[in-house]
């Protein structure tokens, strides 16, 4: 089977933190050629993007920041757009269904080149509670410290 090739572009390192994931889909992006210029340099940030479903059945990402192309001309993109992603029909409606329930949210994760198209994924996911936070602090560093003490022992 062939390799497929994955670049990460930007990463929402700040989502899995604050959020519970449920589910993850992979999506297109609709995206202009000095959009895609300034990602392929890397110049895309995540943080506080979010994505939502409008009337028209179309899910749009919004704040998501991508840099002006630095040789670009006067029809260079605005960095804050909303852009569209392109998802299938059955995918749109399940994401519809899941939104309307109370407290599910769609969060962008990481934004990445597969076979030269740029792709974001995205995910259902539910906010997290302080306590929430506190206890998978602490679960990782309790990890953290088995590790260690298990390195220490290894030795």
């Amino acid at each position: 089977m062939a390799e497929q090739k994955i670049k990460i572009i930007a990463e929402n390192r700040k989502a899995r933190h604050d959020f519970t994931i449920h589910e993850t889909y992979e999506a297109g992006i609709a995206l202009t050629g000095t959009e895609v210029k300034s990602l392929r340099a890397g110049k895309a940030n995540m943080k506080d993007s979010y994505a939502q479903v409008t009337r028209t059945a179309e899910v749009f990402v919004y704040n998501l920041h991508i840099s002006p192309y630095d040789h670009g001309n006067i029809f260079n993109h605005d960095p804050l757009r909303s852009r569209r992603l392109l998802l299938h029909r059955e995918e749109i409606r399940r994401l519809i269904g899941k939104v309307k329930e109370k407290g599910y949210a769609l969060v962008p994760l990481k934004l990445y080149f597969k076979h030269g198209l740029v792709k974001l994924e995205l995910a259902l996911a539910t906010g997290k509670k302080l306590y929430d936070k506190r206890q998978d602090m602490a679960k990782k560093d309790a990890k953290r410290e088995m590790e260690r003490a298990l390195k220490e022992r290894s030795r």
